[in-house]
């Protein structure tokens, strides 16, 4: 290890490596299982996600490691699976195949202005300001999709402002869907709500949100305190 990684020389262990390593993967090991739910929302199936997140994750943290020696862990970014699902499909309207092609025709260009370094200059033309937006901006999605998925919310609509169920126009005077309800599209009116904790899934969440806020107001220690090679904090290393 310290002939292939240079541990000595970039002022660190193996100890430390492991540890940092454990705590950037529970701490980006979210995007496993976000990034097949919203995914399957476009039609793509859920298990081919999941199993491409975890192959796209693992191929390019190795590279990083094993032929940069940087240890930077790479995963699919949640704010471009939100893009593709709720911009590129759903409001612009094109198949997940055809966003699919398009993403591999971004992939060919970011490859080119990365070898001309051109994605250097735009990174750095973005303003700092902007920057912690863009990651404020993440953390308040994941927070959304998680006190919805832990069943902490529950949405009513009023019949005027239903626009389509199951892909159809809706019609008031039909009561009965052939396999039951599927989606439901509604043009305004939703109006967001807590549910009463009665459920063994919203009280388990519930218990594990304070345990989460306890460990942080007691300040037990995390990745944000340990340092890697190259003189970088792992809070910066999982943040990319």
């Amino acid at each position: 290890m310290e002939n292939q990684f240079k541990l000595r020389e970039n002022h660190t262990n193996w100890h430390t490596e492991v540890i940092a390593g454990l705590t950037t993967f529970f701490a980006m090991s979210y995007i496993l299982f976000v990034a097949p739910s919203t995914l399957a929302l476009t039609g793509m199936p859920s298990q081919a996600v999941f199993l491409a997140t975890i192959i796209a994750s693992a191929t390019g943290t190795l590279i990083m490691g094993l032929f940069a020696n940087v240890p930077y862990a790479l995963a699919p970014g949640l704010g471009l699976n939100a893009f593709f699902t709720y911009t590129v499909v759903a409001a612009l309207g094109f198949s997940w195949q055809e966003a699919l092609a398009l993403v591999f025709l971004c992939g060919c260009i970011n490859i080119l202005i990365t070898v001309t370094r051109v994605r250097k200059l735009i990174i750095g033309a973005i303003p700092t300001v902007l920057q912690h937006a863009i990651g404020g901006g993440i953390g308040i999605f994941v927070a959304y999709i998680g006190l919805k998925n832990a069943g902490f919310l529950q949405f009513t609509a009023d019949a005027g402002s239903l626009l389509s169920v199951n892909g159809a126009a809706f019609n008031a005077a039909k009561t009965h869907f052939a396999g039951g309800v599927h989606s439901v599209v509604a043009g305004g009116g939703v109006v967001p709500a807590l549910v009463n904790f009665t459920q063994p899934g919203a009280i388990v969440a519930l218990i594990g949100l304070l345990l989460m806020a306890v460990l942080v107001v007691k300040k037990v220690p995390g990745a944000a305190d340990r340092h890697c090679g190259h003189h970088c904090d792992w809070d910066s290393v999982w943040r990319h």
